[in-house]
């Protein structure tokens, strides 16, 4: 019988990329398991913790494991910020606390950055796509930094079908985004995402690949901004892909 996991859309997945969000349960389906999507769930609360309102972040952590505690199976969120709020900003939301501290450890224990999941835990890095092009990726920095995950979804992306995966200069780089940081320190920001729009420009490569919305989000609007025709794209949308 197919283990069934929980998913944790996420809040810009949800909200502005919903069909994203369809490619990513159907991803997990072909890699044999069943997704339960909990309708109750909000934000993970991070952008509440990174603002440094911890009180507002600890009352959205206790609604989300409220949530994921009625279901057993492993929890599957297809970002790596997302996913490292739960993982270890949960667990230091409630460190001074012995009622809710084993409850955010134990939902922590079981949450799995997409791609994490089909690799390591899965054992899965063909999922049966296909695309015929030219590709190239952005490594996010909650998703390399604190979960520590890179080779992952660079194997996922080497075995898609047809597809050319060129290196991305500066691949390691933030994007500019950082959540409140694009919003508290708007110059810095803008000059780290012309240096990322530069490096791919460099690669003549036309789709750059991420694994978190945020990315993706502020990667697109500054190529849009300046008119350019390269765009950035979720790697559950390539993963899906049988062009």
């Amino acid at each position: 019988m197919p283990e069934t996991i929980q998913l944790f859309v996420t809040c810009i997945l949800d909200t502005l990329y919903p069909a994203t969000a369809e490619a990513v349960v159907r991803v997990l389906t072909r890699a044999g398991v069943t997704v339960d999507v909990p309708l109750e769930q909000t934000c993970c609360g991070q952008p509440a913790f990174n603002a440094g309102m911890r009180g507002e972040a600890r009352r959205i952590a206790e609604h989300i494991i409220r949530v994921f505690e009625k279901a057993p199976g492993r929890v599957v969120v297809p970002s790596g910020s997302c996913a490292a709020m739960i993982r270890h900003q949960y667990p230091e939301l409630f460190a001074d606390d012995p009622v809710w501290l084993p409850r955010a450890k134990a939902l922590a224990k079981r949450t799995f950055e997409l791609t994490e999941f089909l690799v390591d835990e899965l054992g899965v890095t063909d999922v049966g796509a296909s695309f015929r092009g030219k590709l190239t990726y952005h490594a996010s920095c909650h998703l390399l930094r604190e979960m520590g995950i890179n080779h992952q979804p660079r194997a996922l992306l080497a075995a898609v079908k047809g597809a050319e995966v060129v290196e991305l200069p500066g691949t390691e780089e933030c994007c500019g985004f950082g959540g409140v940081f694009s919003v508290e320190h708007p110059e810095v920001s803008a000059a780290m995402l012309d240096r990322k729009i530069a490096n791919l420009e460099s690669t003549g490569v036309m789709q750059v690949v991420s694994c978190d919305g945020g990315c993706i989000t502020n990667i697109n609007g500054g190529l849009h901004r300046r008119g350019k025709p390269q765009r950035a794209v979720y790697i559950a949308d390539i993963l899906d892909s049988r062009k």
